[in-house]
């Protein structure tokens, strides 16, 4: 009897060999890497960590900015004078380009705190009714909305949050929500302005009887950063997250990237001088990416329509597409913006805001500050709130600081912009104004490059089905 499965033939064997075997020199990006018959000379061993150092520093910095953006975001707010855990920091009347803050909008006044669990324990918020406020934890993971997206229904509720690891008793009356990091951020709109914001009461579940009043801060009269680090401090700011937080808090795959260069719960971040100097190209080099990724994704679903792009990829707020996470997706949202809410990344019709960014011009050419464009509005824009256009620093990614207003925005229910006979808008851009239509403006500066995004509130079906399209943004000096 023959045998029917006789295995490798000589030339079949010595094929298998050559596909496991690795050359004595492999040419890498680092420099030549030697071996011999396989294993690595003493030179090699040396390149080769310096090598998987640098490359595991470069995916902690694309990975970890949500966390860091936190952290930065925190540090900003407390260099403001919100040190207090009773303060709520409000943008009164609404957000400006004095401060450094991710792609805030113009039309929106704001409010933010930092809910500390670990010096409160369990912590209620009472939200304003007819508001939009969401709450993510400290890796920037969305934990719950309240207000018109949330369980009250824009009726106003209390809402209890519970730190990691609590066992004691839940009151009856609350929304309750347990989230996995002690530090949360809140973020807070209402319909009714500043008069409606102030509703809002933060404080201890112990305090629930008789409240202590919260302090309200105008964070629209102070200037300062909440923008996560570019350099080799980015690593130290996600290392303070990492001692704060529970282990558990984050997942064992990015925990383990972490880990691998020097960042671990529980142990100093104190890198030597080679690791040290890694880190500090590790950071640039992933800035660089973060970069790419934000102003020119590679992932179809980034692109809405010609040079406008989709900062949700996948409609998805864990940025999940058929179970994988998209990480490209989610790096190129986190250094881009703030706020992770299932109600920004699948609007719905009539409801929520959806949104679109360009860094090109119709030609395929960058957006520079020393040209004149104009961007044509179609008739009948599809919100049935109001649209908006605002303009931002591509550096900062913070709203564009120029001479003429604080404001960098058109918007149409600010009852200057003008409307062509038809019903269309030609808004302009550029460094100096159009004559005679300076309320359809926003400057820009030479030698700055810059991006708008447009702002959908409410937005209607012709928006989703794409039979109302913004045009592409047309240089006309």
């Amino acid at each position: 009897m023959s045998d029917a499965h006789p295995g490798l033939t000589p030339e079949e064997f010595d094929e298998a060999n050559a596909t496991l075997s690795t050359p004595d020199t492999v040419a890498s990006p680092f420099g030549d890497l030697t071996f011999f018959d396989g294993v690595p000379v003493a030179e090699t061993v040396e390149t080769a960590y310096d090598a998987l150092d640098l490359m595991r520093g470069i995916e902690v910095f694309l990975n970890a900015v949500p966390g860091a953006s936190l952290v930065a975001f925190r540090n900003g707010l407390r260099s403001a004078g919100m040190t207090s855990l009773r303060a709520i920091g409000i943008t009164e009347p609404r957000a400006n380009s004095g401060s450094l803050f991710l792609t805030p909008n113009t039309e929106t006044t704001y409010g933010t705190v930092m809910l500390d669990l670990k010096a409160w324990g369990p912590t209620v918020i009472e939200s304003p009714p007819q508001s939009l406020c969401v709450v993510d934890d400290f890796w920037f993971r969305y934990v719950t909305d309240m207000g018109i997206a949330g369980p009250d229904r824009g009726e106003g509720g209390k809402y209890l949050f519970l730190p990691p690891g609590y066992d004691g008793d839940v009151p009856d009356g609350y929304f309750v929500f347990r989230t996995p990091t002690f530090t949360n951020f809140v973020v807070l709109r209402a319909l009714g302005g500043v008069p409606a914001m102030k509703q809002t009461r933060i404080y201890p579940l112990s305090e629930a009887d008789d409240p202590t009043p919260n302090e309200f801060i105008n964070l629209a009269e102070r200037r300062f950063n909440t923008i996560h680090s570019n350099d080799y401090s980015f690593f130290e700011e996600v290392a303070a997250l990492v001692q704060e937080e529970p282990v558990e808090a984050l997942d064992a795959e990015r925990a383990g990237q972490l880990a691998s260069i020097g960042i671990e719960h529980g142990k100093p971040f104190a890198p030597d001088a080679r690791m040290r100097a890694i880190l500090g190209k590790a950071a640039p080099l992933g800035a660089a990416i973060a970069r790419v990724l934000a102003y020119a994704p590679r992932d179809p679903d980034a692109t809405l329509y010609g040079s406008w792009k989709n900062a949700f990829v996948g409609g998805s707020y864990e940025f999940l597409r058929n179970g994988a996470r998209l990480l490209d997706a989610r790096t190129q949202f986190h250094y881009l913006a703030t706020v992770i809410t299932p109600a920004m990344a699948h609007a719905q019709v009539g409801a929520g805001s959806a949104y679109a960014y360009a860094a090109h011009d119709a030609g395929g050419d960058l957006l520079d500050g020393a040209r004149t464009y104009r961007l044509h509005v179609e008739p009948n824009p599809p919100a049935k709130n109001f649209w908006s256009v605002d303009v931002y620093d591509t550096q900062t990614r913070s709203l564009l600081i120029v001479p003429s207003t604080p404001y960098p925005a058109v918007a149409s229910n600010d009852g200057k912009i003008q409307a062509n006979d038809d019903g269309s808008y030609d808004l302009y851009f550029g460094p100096d104004a159009p004559e005679g239509s300076e309320s359809n403006w926003v400057e820009t500066l030479p030698g700055k490059s810059w991006f708008p995004i447009v702002r959908i509130y409410g937005p209607l079906e012709p928006w989703f089905d794409q039979t109302w399209r913004l045009n592409d943004l047309e240089p006309i000096d």
